[in-house]
């Protein structure tokens, strides 16, 4: 297979934004910016008994809403489709890679240009945006309905789903009771040639190690990948399509959802997870300087009410305690992106150092 260039987008991301801070382009507001600015925080901060009636008629005076998005662009058109027919409002949607969403966000900042109103993308890079002060805190009436590890002190963002990192196998190529009880049991020969892992997930890796002790799980992993190798592949979703048509038996990082969208299709597939399951915290957060402020507001209100149950309904792991979801009660250890940022180096040299270069 070809090798993945060992490259960390999030961080080259990152370093954009700080040299759009040196440079002084981010910050350095004129008067009509700042005022701008005002007038989004007292929108997005309104909690007035008629907040929903004074955002929809406020935003149907502005123009289309527009959304950076990394998530599937079917399940967002879920979404948006049902806030546009709730409010008759017009949605805008641009969708990437989520260190691209990262990037555009960033480079148009750094320009002065202003066409983002809502990002929604992983949590790592919403915090990015959020220490280089792009993102607007919404005091929404539904915030009081997340679990705790939803919200944020700064309030730049909220997590409105859970991607669970899960393992996937193929059905017709393995057997349920060979399945590893414990990552240990990977190192048995029976595994070689067998497994799968995204290109990206520093993060998981992160978790699990943190979990087992560095030392311990680095030397583990490193042993399993020695012994019986490693495909590595760009893409959740390719990821897990790999495993529904058996060119990989098993993946060891595949979501929660697309696993199970697949399986509900009548996929030859599985998935299981090895407890604590890792679960990244994927959110929203509105632009600090949104061109069409109230129909942003409104919809980040929807992601976290109405929304919600849509979620649930495409097999994500929604985030409001309103709604019940088996996921909830999995054994599950949260990614905390604020880590993943500060030691994105770190964990992104050692998941090159051990998966990536060895990938076979």
């Amino acid at each position: 297979m070809k090798k993945i260039p060992r490259r960390s987008a999030l961080r080259n991301a990152l370093r954009l934004a700080l040299g759009a801070l040196a440079a002084g382009t981010l910050f350095g507001a004129t008067a009509p910016a700042a005022l701008a600015q005002n007038k989004v925080a007292d929108i997005a901060n309104y909690s007035g008994a008629d907040r929903e009636k004074r955002l929809v008629d406020g935003a149907r005076k502005e123009g289309p809403l527009m959304i950076y998005t990394s998530a599937p662009i079917d399940d967002m058109t879920t979404l948006t489709r049902a806030f546009e027919k709730k409010y008759g409002l017009k949605v805008k949607l641009w969708r990437a890679g989520s260190e691209k969403v990262l990037q555009r966000t960033v480079t148009e900042t750094r320009a002065g240009r202003h066409d983002v109103d809502i990002i929604e993308t992983n949590g790592p890079e919403l915090e990015a945006l959020q220490r280089e002060k792009m993102l607007q805190p919404v005091k929404s009436p539904y915030l009081k309905d997340l679990i705790p590890e939803a919200m944020f002190p700064h309030g730049g963002w909220v997590s409105t789903r859970l991607n669970i990192f899960v393992m996937a196998y193929n059905t017709n190529r393995l057997k349920k009771e060979d399945l590893p009880k414990s990552y240990a049991d990977f190192l048995d020969p029976k595994w070689k040639g067998k497994l799968g892992i995204e290109a990206e997930d520093a993060d998981w890796f992160a978790g699990v190690v943190g979990e087992m002790g560095e030392e311990k799980g680095l030397k583990l992993f490193r042993d399993i990948v020695a012994r019986n190798g490693i495909s590595v592949r760009k893409g959740h979703t390719l990821l897990t399509n790999l495993v529904a048509s058996g060119e990989i038996p098993l993946a060891m990082t595949v979501y929660n959802y697309k696993a199970e969208q697949l399986k509900q299709k009548k996929a030859p597939l599985e998935w299981f997870y090895i407890a604590p399951a890792i679960a990244r915290p994927n959110g929203v957060g509105m632009a600090r300087q949104s061109p069409n402020p109230h129909a942003a507001a409104l919809f980040f209100d929807f992601m976290l009410g109405d929304g919600q149950k849509l979620l649930l309904e495409r097999d994500f792991v929604p985030t409001s305690t309103k709604v019940e979801t088996p996921l909830n009660k999995l054994p599950i250890k949260f990614v905390d992106p604020k880590v993943i940022l500060d030691e994105n180096q770190k964990w992104t040299n050692l998941y090159d150092e051990i998966f990536t270069k060895q990938s076979k």
